[in-house]
């Protein structure tokens, strides 16, 4: 059962639906459609069935996740502001609900010399691509929607995307403080992007492999690397919490200045959403943190694998929360030369050190 992943248990579940449908058929003696029911239990339909329940559940708990964030977030930043946070219903896990049905219930307002096609369109693609991701990063070697062996690759490509979808954003907005905050959000990614895949690209030579589970399964044998290249874990870090647009450097919205930044125009729904994707983006950033410095889901057998994983990704995103309690926004200037004076030069020396690790035999 511990080899079991959740493919294959969906694949069971899919085919058991399949003979279902058969059975169903055949009792009620349809006899024009009886073929479907033979259709529906061979290999092509039960694969995609499977493959459609197995997205499923991983993108219901990973949302789950994400709303367990916000609300980690609200309640240790009560705690800071010496408060209780949240208190709609027990132990407030139910404000964010209450939040989205408010949310939902606002007007759509799309302005009226804006770009509605860009305008649209541009958050959506940054809305999947913050789902896509989601996908991406395994719970476990047995809880995951795919398993490809380029997948931090691919989920770097998608992470770099962001950017554009900014810069489009702001300027469908037709509105000058919605342009000015994709600017800033697009030289602020750009600016922490380079660190982050001089630090992967130490990760590979450690590793050997972009497979999440070929990495774990390196840190399970060896040890985590978060010791042998701390320095890159701290990058990485950093990096992470940039690329979340979380304080401090949250400038794109910097709400004191530009309004709301590049989300200015955007309300309802959209707003909403948007919110949602950028916790999504900060579980993911803890997630890559967890998984490619912290040993991913390893752990004592006394608990699931995927447990000792969700343990450690709330974790990460503890300290995220414990950094925007204590720290104020910084400006523009300091964020960009922290980005390219500071982190560059700091991967570049994780990236040294992970070359003389593997020449001298160490790993």
């Amino acid at each position: 059962m511990a080899a079991t992943t959740l493919y294959s248990l969906m694949h069971g579940l899919a085919l058991w639906i399949g003979q279902v449908v058969q059975w169903l058929i055949q009792v009620t003696n349809i006899k024009e459609i009886q073929f479907i029911g033979d259709w529906a239990v061979t290999g092509g339909p039960v694969n995609f069935l499977a493959i459609l329940l197995t997205c499923a559940i991983f993108m219901v708990a990973a949302l789950l996740v994400g709303i367990t964030c916000i609300w980690e977030e609200r309640k240790v930043l009560g705690r800071a502001m010496d408060r209780r946070g949240t208190q709609v219903g027990a132990l407030g896990l139910f404000q964010n609900f209450a939040d989205a049905i408010k949310t939902l219930l606002k007007e759509l307002i799309i302005p009226r010399d804006a770009d509605k096609k860009l305008f649209m369109w541009s958050v959506t693609g940054l809305i999947a691509g913050s789902v896509l991701l989601l996908g991406l990063v395994p719970w476990s070697d047995r809880f995951f929607v795919a398993n490809p062996d380029l997948a931090l690759l691919v989920g770097l490509a998608v992470f770099s995307l962001a950017p554009f979808f900014l810069i489009i954003s702001g300027w469908a907005s037709n509105n000058k403080y919605s342009m000015i905050g994709a600017m800033r959000g697009a030289a602020q990614l750009i600016a922490y992007e380079i660190p982050i895949l001089m630090v992967v690209l130490s990760i590979i030579i450690m590793t050997g492999s972009l497979n999440f589970n070929v990495i774990v399964a390196f840190q399970q044998t060896h040890m985590w690397l978060m010791f042998p290249l701390f320095i890159g874990f701290i990058t990485f870090f950093i990096c992470g919490i940039a690329e979340s647009e979380r304080v401090p450097f949250d400038l794109p919205e910097a709400e004191a200045e530009l309004v709301e930044g590049w989300q200015t125009e955007y309300g309802s729904i959209q707003w909403g959403l948007i919110m949602m994707a950028d916790y999504l983006r900060a579980y993911i950033a803890s997630a890559l943190i967890t998984v490619l410095f912290l040993g991913g889901w390893d752990g004592p057998s006394f608990l699931w694998p995927e447990v000792w994983f969700l343990i450690k990704v709330f974790f990460v995103f503890f300290l995220m929360i414990w950094i925007r309690s204590a720290t104020v926004r910084i400006r523009t200037d300091q964020l960009l030369k922290m980005g390219w004076k500071r982190l560059l030069p700091l991967s570049l020396v994780n990236l040294v050190i992970a070359v003389l690790f593997k020449v001298m035999g160490w790993f």
